[in-house]
């Protein structure tokens, strides 16, 4: 098991942070830099969860988001993919700051097979600057709208 932290700045409010989250309507995947179309896929939604399934060419995980609005938190726990086993996630946590939104991230990785275990091996060399750099783009490009 890897995993990283790694908090992120904006300008946007925590409501709009976990709107942004949450979404998961048409645009998605031309949202999110890790989420290709033909990987995206939602099974149900609820009022504070949602099934979905996302990823790429590289990798793809059905997860099970859920969330609080009150407590600004963003869970998303994987039920199924071809890299990564039960016990893989992400945490969000908004804090709500003068002038915007700390977003603390937790990533968890259970690597799945072979492959799984390589690409998890590269998430403490580099993957809270990569994460956080893609978070910070998606991020400001919400705050230019």
């Amino acid at each position: 098991m890897v995993s990283t932290r790694f908090t992120v700045h904006t300008t946007l409010s925590p409501d709009d942070v976990l709107s942004l989250l949450t979404d998961f309507g048409p645009g998605r995947a031309e949202r999110w830099p890790n989420v290709s179309e033909s990987h995206f896929e939602v099974h149900e939604v609820g009022p504070d969860w949602a099934e979905v399934t996302e990823g790429n060419s590289m990798g793809w995980e059905r997860e099970r988001y859920s969330w609080d609005a009150a407590a600004g938190t963003v869970s998303i726990d994987t039920l199924d993919s071809n890299l990564w086993d039960t016990g893989s996630g992400w945490r969000y946590e908004l804090e709500a700051t003068d002038g915007g939104t700390d977003v603390h991230v937790a990533l968890t990785r259970v690597g799945k097979g072979l492959r799984g275990r390589l690409v998890g091996a590269l998430i403490p060399v580099a993957g809270s600057r990569l994460l956080a750099s893609q978070l910070r783009s998606l991020l400001a490009k919400a705050e230019a709208r």
